[in-house]
């Protein structure tokens, strides 16, 4: 059961963290992994493979699509449920000894799952796929049974529940597959992540993570600098702004998540839903240099290197600024420790292996960073990222330079990062 993957009519919970046109190529993504999966369980079976497709234009515009092996035929009117009920009695009519119907988006779905579902329908009546948010990706039968589709709220929590009530009313004996997760709302996205599909997608694909909290002012700089580089993928990740920051985003086809605030929070929540090989985390007003993405794989490439960063520059004059950049750049090149604003990055399998940022309120990228040292080299790339001078302008650059020195230095003697956020705020 698939719709045609027009742009805004497909995905649509998915639109506001994704975008019409990217959650369009999600769901086509999705049908793709299906198919395939479909493809590898029918052909070692005789089993027919029925599209049905609402939406399409025509016939051509669908067959454009799937292409010419399928049989295609339309959906027709009414509900889901009376569509459903429609092609399965369709198929039993056709002479199916068994029907099983599926959607054309659930991630994890595999051939496994077919094969199970057949082979259940061997001995029970109905079988089914239960979905972890109350619905379900597969339902299986070998007669007509028009109750399991009359009267449920699809699209809601209860489908699941309901149509085990009916189930009870006829009685028919129902069995359970394993359950899978749907990719529906933009905390499902993590499950695309995961699949052979996606990942093959990101090979050699560079994915910038943003943490945003009422950045509106840097972030159109920021994002128009990553966009020239041509990533993978562009995710911001935004802590509650008020402002402008979530609208600035998706005029730069950025994918926009909310989360809970906290950089290392939402640092891990945005690499949870990236599918590029490779993550690099920026601060929202920092510029990354021309062409990044072929730096940052050039960097990782050699031998030893477990991550990288850019090299340190502040955007602005003002008294000192030539003497930190120096300071900083020498420190990150000797001690191997960058700063999150030199633009952090690492491979995917990387960053799962050391487990991603430590949840506290500052300091985190000291922290990833030493955990990374454990590992292997980190190297600077011989490009440089820009960050704002608006910390330095603020406080002074001395003020500055030795408050940053103090949060490190207490962060080394086991101060509580709880406490030196504070510090670093002047509470």
């Amino acid at each position: 059961m698939l719709k045609y993957p027009r742009p805004g009519a497909v995905k649509t919970r998915l639109i506001p963290a994704l975008g019409e046109r990217r959650a369009c190529e999600l769901y086509r993504s999705l049908v793709q992994h299906t198919l395939g999966e479909v493809a590898r369980f029918s052909a070692a079976k005789n089993i027919m493979v029925e599209a049905r497709v609402a939406g399409a234009p025509d016939e051509s515009a669908a067959r454009t699509w799937l292409g010419p092996e399928l049989t295609i035929t339309g959906q027709g009117e009414g509900d889901l449920g009376q569509r459903m009920e429609r092609a399965v009695r369709a198929a039993l009519a056709d002479g199916a000894d068994q029907v099983v119907v599926i959607g054309g988006d659930c991630p994890g779905l595999t051939a496994a799952h077919l094969n199970a579902a057949f082979a259940a329908l061997v001995t029970s009546d109905v079988v089914v796929g239960p979905a972890t948010d109350g619905g379900y990706y597969l339902i299986g039968m070998r007669r007509p049974l028009p109750a399991l589709f009359q009267g449920m709220a699809w699209g809601g929590p209860e489908v699941l529940a309901q149509t085990f009530a009916a189930a009870r009313t006829i009685p028919v004996d129902v069995v359970l597959l394993d359950p899978l997760r749907d990719l529906d709302v933009p905390g499902d996205l993590s499950t695309w992540t995961e699949t052979a599909a996606a990942r093959a997608a990101g090979v050699g694909g560079v994915a910038v993570i943003i943490p945003t909290f009422n950045e509106e002012h840097p972030l159109p700089s920021t994002l128009a600098a990553v966009q020239r580089g041509a990533p993978h993928e562009i995710i911001v990740t935004d802590g509650g702004s008020t402002d402008r920051t979530a609208a600035i985003a998706r005029g730069h086809e950025a994918i926009f998540l909310s989360s809970p605030p906290g950089r290392a929070r939402q640092m891990n929540r945005g690499a949870a839903i990236a599918t590029g090989e490779y993550l690099l985390f920026l601060h929202a007003d920092t510029l990354l240099p021309p062409d990044f993405p072929r730096f940052v794989r050039q960097t990782l490439a050699q031998p030893g290197v477990v991550g990288g960063a850019f090299k340190f520059a502040i955007a602005g004059e003002f008294p000192g600024r030539r003497l930190i950049e120096r300071g900083t750049n020498r420190r990150a090149c000797r001690s191997q420790l960058p700063y999150g604003d030199q633009g952090l990055f690492v491979s995917r399998a990387v960053f799962d292996r050391v487990g991603g940022f430590p949840d506290q309120p500052i300091m985190e990228d000291y922290a990833f960073v030493k955990r990374l040292q454990r590992l292997g080299r980190i190297a600077m790339a011989p490009a440089t990222a820009v960050t704002s001078g608006r910390r330095w302008q603020r406080r002074g650059a001395l003020g500055t330079t030795l408050l940053n020195q103090l949060i490190v230095l207490g962060y080394r003697l086991g101060v509580s990062p709880v406490r030196l956020a504070r510090w670093y705020r002047g509470e």
